[in-house]
This record gives structure tokens, sequence and C-alpha cells, in this order.
């Protein structure tokens, strides 16, 4: 949007915050509580595999909120089993132990495999970016892309994530929500509500069952977006056009919505007839700091507390 909710993807609390205990008699008894080796292990891992790698000492402490000594520890011990690698400079990229999981995860996994020809498909017919994009709790992340034969000078990549509310991948997920847990995670940090041109564009989406940001945060980017739904109904994911203004603007969004909803709507039926299937719905954290519980795409109920 072009003034989103949250223009910057929303940032974990540093693990140092959470880490800090309240003093004295009345300390909040339902403090989280502080992070271990694992959570902090898997704090520095999401951040070696974010965007930009190989990643220096100074980054990865920025992202992840730890001290250097503690990032680097962990940092020797990721790449002692394969899950981290030096490289120049001192800087760190992701280990081939880590990338051998990841493409045996994505080669496993049923959605992407049924997505792929559709967004080989949209992009040859379209000449933009095409992906598939699922919900982190506030954040979109794209699991896979197909690329036109000419980039378009535009930086998406499989593992690209952003706010939920800064563009048409996360719209598109926010309308077709119930209107409760759609008002939660549109809301802003403060719990401000959603301001009136994200409440339009969530009208449109759920309206038009695609949704179309035509004043992306990013300026020159666009994007069109249509949900992937399980077989009861729930968005689990969603096809993502995105290109720059010149070649996504309103006129090419009105010819391309409704093959993007199309396209999303035989993936839909597609996958809702494969047993099984992991689709990634990921359920919304509470104002309290706990998730919702209810039952993904896999049939198992999950209550997980925040870090």
């Amino acid at each position: 949007m072009g003034k989103p909710v949250n223009s910057r993807p929303q940032q974990r609390p540093p693990a140092a915050v959470s880490a800090a205990v309240s003093e004295g008699p009345d300390a909040d008894a339902a403090a989280p509580p502080a992070p271990g080796p694992v959570d902090k292990a898997m704090e520095v891992l999401a951040a070696l595999a974010g965007p930009g790698a190989p990643h220096r000492l100074a980054d990865l402490a920025r992202r992840t909120g730890l001290a250097k000594p503690t990032v680097h520890r962990l940092l020797r011990a990721l790449a002692a089993s394969g899950y981290a690698e030096a490289a120049a400079g001192g800087s760190y990229r992701p280990g081939p132990r880590l990338l051998g999981l990841a493409a045996g995860a994505l080669a496993d996994d049923a959605a992407l495999r049924r997505v792929g020809p559709v967004l080989d498909e949209l992009r040859v017919r379209t000449g933009l970016f095409a992906s598939y994009a699922v919900r982190d709790d506030r954040t979109v992340i794209h699991l896979d892309v197909a690329a036109p034969a000419q980039g378009l000078g535009l930086d998406l990549s499989p593992g690209t994530r952003e706010h939920v509310t800064a563009g048409a991948a996360g719209l598109a997920l926010l309308a077709a929500l119930p209107a409760e847990e759609r008002a939660l995670l549109s809301a802003g940090p403060d719990g401000a509500p959603a301001d009136e041109t994200t409440r339009e564009a969530l009208t449109a989406a759920a309206r038009d069952g695609y949704a179309f940001d035509g004043s992306d945060a990013w300026a020159d980017r666009r994007a069109l977006a249509a949900p992937v739904r399980d077989a009861a109904g729930h968005a689990v994911g969603a096809l993502v056009l995105t290109g720059l203004a010149f070649t996504l603007d309103e006129a090419a969004a009105r010819l391309y919505g409704p093959m993007v909803a199309s396209a999303a709507a035989a993936v839909s039926t597609s996958l809702a007839a494969q047993p099984g299937a992991r689709l990634g719905l990921v359920p919304a954290r509470t104002a309290g700091g706990v998730k919702d519980t209810r039952t993904p795409a896999n049939g198992r109920e999950e209550a997980e507390e925040t870090r």
C-alpha cells in the first residue's frame, strides 16, 4: 500500500530484550521466558538464510538482537555441523547441509509441485514475476518465484519476506480471513486499526477475488494476488504477479486479475483433492502473545506460545 499500516517488515523483538526480567515484587509473572540456546540458534539460522548472503557478523547480530560474541559462537557451531559456511571477509552464508534440507523439503512439498507449472504459465502469459506466497504471522514469504527473461530490475526471489499489509500478497490473504482475525493482523504495532487505504484495498479484494496494490510501498513496484484455499475454504497461500508500475497498471490489473483468480481456484481444487497436502496455514498471534488454536490443513491442532 502507499502507506501500509507497517511499511517495513515487522521484526521479532531482539533476543536481548526478550531476555530482560522485571525486577521487584510486582514483576509480571506472565513475562515470556528468556530465549534458550535453541531459540538463539534458530534466530541466527533465519537471519543467515535471509537475502543478501554472505552476511557479516555485525549484520547478523543486528538482525537477531543477539550480542556479537553469541552470534559468532553459534555460527562456529553451525559451521562445524554444515549448517553455515564461512565466506570472505569474516562473513557467513548458508552451509550445504542447510541448503540440502531446504531443497529436500521444497522438492517434497505437494503445494509447490502443483504451483510450479502454474507460475511458469503466468510468467509466460504476462511477462511478469509470478510467485507463490504463504503467511507467517504478520509477514508474507514468497516460497517459489518464476522470473521473466528480463528481470525488470526487481529484487524478488524465493525467501523474500514482506509485511502482510505491504503488498497484494498479504492483502489477498487478509481479505479471505474472518473479520476479527483480519482486523488483528492488519492493525499497527500500537494496536491502531488499519488506515483507510488498506481497508479499501481489503474490501476490493474480497469483492473481486484478487487484490491489486496500485500504490505499493516500493513506489515503482506493483503486485496483484489471488488466494489459494484448502478444502475447507481457508486461504493458505496466494498466487502473485509482480512488476514495475508501467507493466502492471490498473488496466493490466483488470486484465490479469481474473486470470490469476482462475489459476488460484484451479490450484485450490487440485490441492484439496490431494490428502495431506501441506499448504502453509499459519495461525495468527493473539494480543496476549499466544497463537490461536485452530486446525491447520494437515489436521493437527497446534497452540504455540511466542518466544
